[in-house]
């Protein structure tokens, strides 16, 4: 049955809920309290389409991407509400990332925990993708345990506050091809042309695309990455370091 979900599986999800240490007593008792329709609502947000058709986290990812932002907007609300609106906007961009996902799923072993078919288990290339959308449904399971943001805030405050801090100290190393464009345009200059070449074929190999970066016909900088946008943003983020420790020196 779809429904039914085994006395193991049960105790695996209590354990890394609890393992998630949200200071709310509260949610520490619904979940230990092992309500069926919580601990239901949680096997499906750790749950992969390969593994189960029906009941799975894509449902959950959407409702979560809505409470991510809304919770992201009140932390920066409450921490920096001297921010202007176009800084508010480039902070909440970098911390309800793919990429701050993924690296928050990894903090939290939340791929040990997700039931994946064997199609998706063997794609090395969705790996991380998987873990930036699952933990988008924890956190969609997470407010809907309560229909509050309260525990989310309590949960994310804590990595929002080192992760917005390095941001606000040099934004230019976390979006580092509109830092580029920006200062292309501030000194007349064209716009980046990135190259892309594909030098393996091997996926997940880290230095799969080679790019190189352009500036008014010269080559400015190049690196590798195991996709196009991550070795676009690798060479970006090498060139603007460069322009940056110029310009302070």
């Amino acid at each position: 049955m779809d429904n039914y979900i085994d006395e193991e599986r049960v105790e695996q999800i209590i354990k890394f809920l609890n393992s998630l240490n949200i200071n709310s007593k509260r949610f520490v008792q619904i979940i230990n309290n092992k309500d069926k329709l919580v601990i239901h609502t949680f096997n499906e947000a750790l749950t992969h389409s390969s593994a189960n058709k029906i009941i799975n986290y894509e449902k959950l990812e959407f409702f979560g991407d809505a409470v991510l932002r809304l919770s992201a907007s009140d932390f920066i609300e409450r921490k920096y509400y001297n921010l202007s609106v176009g800084k508010r906007s480039e902070l909440r961009s970098q911390i309800v990332s793919d990429e701050w996902l993924t690296k928050l799923g990894k903090k939290i072993f939340i791929e040990k925990v997700i039931i994946k078919g064997a199609k998706a288990m063997g794609d090395e290339n969705s790996k991380d993708t998987i873990i930036a959308e699952t933990s988008e449904a924890l956190i969609g399971a997470i407010y809907k345990c309560f229909n509050s943001i309260e525990e989310v805030n309590l949960w994310l405050d804590n990595f929002w506050r080192k992760d917005a801090e390095l941001y606000l100290k040099s934004p230019h190393k976390f979006n580092a091809k509109s830092a580029l464009q920006e200062w292309c345009q501030r000194h007349g200059l064209d716009l980046p042309i990135y190259k892309i070449y594909e030098v393996s074929q091997n996926h997940g190999d880290p230095k799969r695309f080679s790019c190189e970066i352009y500036i008014n016909g010269s080559k400015k900088a190049s690196s590798f990455g195991h996709s196009h946008k991550k070795a676009e943003k690798n060479a970006a983020s090498i060139l603007v370091e460069k322009i940056f420790q110029k310009d302070k020196s």
